[in-house]
């Protein structure tokens, strides 16, 4: 891997992570089109890569978010929330990760299931934003392990950790980006991790590029954990709906390319 390439894969997951982790996003669902189309990383072995960059990358919001002043009931409410999260993320991407490497290992149907969940993704942010808010009920402990453990299956097929995919859902019910952004960041860490480990045992199994390539995901990870810590940092000050808009409209762009590549 030439250094230029690994000094631009510092820079995007910086770039990407400044944006997204203030609403509880990881950025490794916008990661994956640069790795795709820029840095070149093979098929499937981009699944695992990506999840490598949350697992560096993620500790650096998750630092800042312990650090910042809360009260008492945020605090618990957010390990509550991951308690949750964790009971269906965790098993979900194991399975996903099977899923990931055994029936998507060709370039096309991956492109039809990343076009797929970032159109979803941004379609779900702009609608949110844009509509006028209406009160909701809170999801029950059990709707919300299902959730995480369908959004576990996506994330180990498509390398995401889950976070762009809870986040939103989680806000859009009701709970607040301060209990939301931290807990969803903290699932897409133990996640990324039982996910990454998940891909190491099959590399040992199947032939291919399954593995993930290291050098990239380490260098995109270490500017998404600085970017991390910083975009946790802004939170207070980012205006959150400006920000959901920008990230809903450019998932939508990223799946309709994506779609469009899938159809060629």
């Amino acid at each position: 891997m030439p250094p230029a390439d690994l000094v631009l894969g510092l820079l995007a997951g910086f770039g990407i992570a400044v944006v997204t982790t203030p609403v509880g996003v990881s950025g490794a669902v916008f990661l994956l089109p640069v790795q795709l189309a820029v840095l070149h990383v093979p098929n499937p072995a981009v699944t695992p890569t990506n999840l490598l960059f949350n697992v560096v990358a993620a500790p650096g919001g998750l630092w800042r978010y312990r650090r910042r002043p809360t009260s008492g009931g945020v605090a618990e409410e957010t390990r509550r929330l991951t308690r949750l999260l964790l009971r269906g993320t965790a098993p979900g991407v194991v399975l996903g990760s099977i899923v990931r490497v055994h029936l998507l290992p060709g370039p096309r149907p991956f492109r039809v299931v990343v076009g797929a969940v970032l159109l979803a993704i941004g379609l779900w942010l702009v609608r949110r934003v844009l509509a006028a808010p209406v009160g909701r009920p809170p999801l029950g402990a059990l709707t919300t392990v299902a959730l995480a453990a369908v959004v576990g299956v996506v994330g180990g097929v498509y390398g995401i950790g889950g976070g762009s995919l809870l986040a939103p859902i989680l806000v859009g019910s009701g709970l607040s980006v301060a209990v939301v952004a931290p807990a969803a960041l903290a699932s897409t860490f133990v996640t990324s991790l039982v996910g990454a480990a998940t891909y190491a045992v099959l590399a040992t199994q199947v032939s291919g590029s399954i593995a993930p390539d290291w050098p990239v995901g380490l260098a995109c990870g270490l500017g998404g954990l600085l970017g991390g810590y910083l975009g946790a940092r802004l939170q207070p000050h980012v205006p959150t709906r400006a920000l959901t808009l920008l990230l809903g409209v450019l998932a939508v762009a990223l799946g309709a390319t994506y779609l469009g590549l899938a159809a060629r």
